[in-house]
C-alpha cells in the first residue's frame, strides 16, 4: 500500500480558503479533512468533530505536553492544532489528508512530515479587498479584526515558503487552481 500524502491549504484570514477546501471535497470525497482542536467557543453552524474538536484549554495543554499535536499555534487568545495520531493514521492507511490551517502549522507539518506534506498558500489580490472581505463577514469585531489584519504580513512572509501559490481574485479561478495542484498530487491526469 501506498503512503499516503498531507496537502496543506492556508490563506490570511478572509482569502477565501474554506470556500476553498470545501469546493476541493466536494470534488474528491476520498479526501480525508483533517479537523483541528481547538479552545475557541463553537461558532453557529458548526459541528463538534467535523469542523474542529472543541476542547477546554486544560485538555488541549496536556495533549501538548503529551506530544500529541503535530502543530499547535495560539491565535487570538485560543489554541489550535493537529493531533498527530489523525495524521498517522491516514498516511499508514494510504489517504490523502486536506488541512485547513493557519501558515505556521502547515511550516510545522512540513516540518514533521517533509516527504508527505504539499503546502499550497492562498493569497488575497490586494490587502484592501482582504479587508473588506472580513469587514463583509460580519462574525467578528472591529478588534478581532484588526489583529486579523496585523497578521497578514507575517502570513504572506510565510507563505513565501509553500510549493505552491493561488491568488484569490476570482473564487471559481482559484478553486480551479487548487483543483489542479490537488489532481497532480493525486495522480490524476488533468482534463
Amino acid at each position: 500500500m501506498n503512503r499516503g500524502k498531507l496537502i496543506v491549504v492556508s490563506a490570511p484570514s478572509g482569502a477565501g480558503k474554506t470556500t476553498i477546501v470545501k469546493a476541493i471535497l466536494a470534488k474528491y470525497p476520498s479526501l480525508l479533512f483533517s479537523v483541528s482542536a481547538t479552545t475557541r467557543p463553537i461558532r453557529s453552524g458548526e459541528t463538534e468533530g467535523r469542523d474542529y474538536f472543541f476542547l477546554p484549554r486544560e485538555e488541549f495543554e496536556r495533549r501538548i505536553k503529551a506530544g500529541q499535536l503535530v502543530e499547535w499555534e495560539e491565535i487570538y487568545g485560543n489554541l489550535y492544532g493537529t493531533l498527530k495520531s489523525e495524521v498517522d493514521k491516514a498516511l499508514s492507511a494510504g489517504k490523502t489528508m486536506l488541512f485547513d490551517i493557519d501558515v505556521k502549522g502547515a511550516i510545522s507539518i512540513k516540518r514533521h512530515y517533509p516527504s508527505d506534506a504539499v503546502l499550497i498558500f492562498v493569497k488575497p489580490p490586494s490587502f484592501e479587498v482582504l479587508r473588506s472581505r472580513l469587514l463583509n463577514r460580519k462574525t467578528e469585531d472591529k478588534a478581532t479584526i484588526k489583529r486579523r489584519l496585523d497578521r497578514v504580513p507575517m502570513e504572506l512572509e510565510t507563505g513565501n515558503q509553500f510549493d505552491y501559490q493561488v491568488v484569490n481574485n476570482d473564487l471559481q479561478t482559484a478553486v480551479q487552481e487548487v483543483e489542479q495542484i490537488v489532481a497532480k498530487q493525486l495522480g490524476f491526469v488533468p482534463l
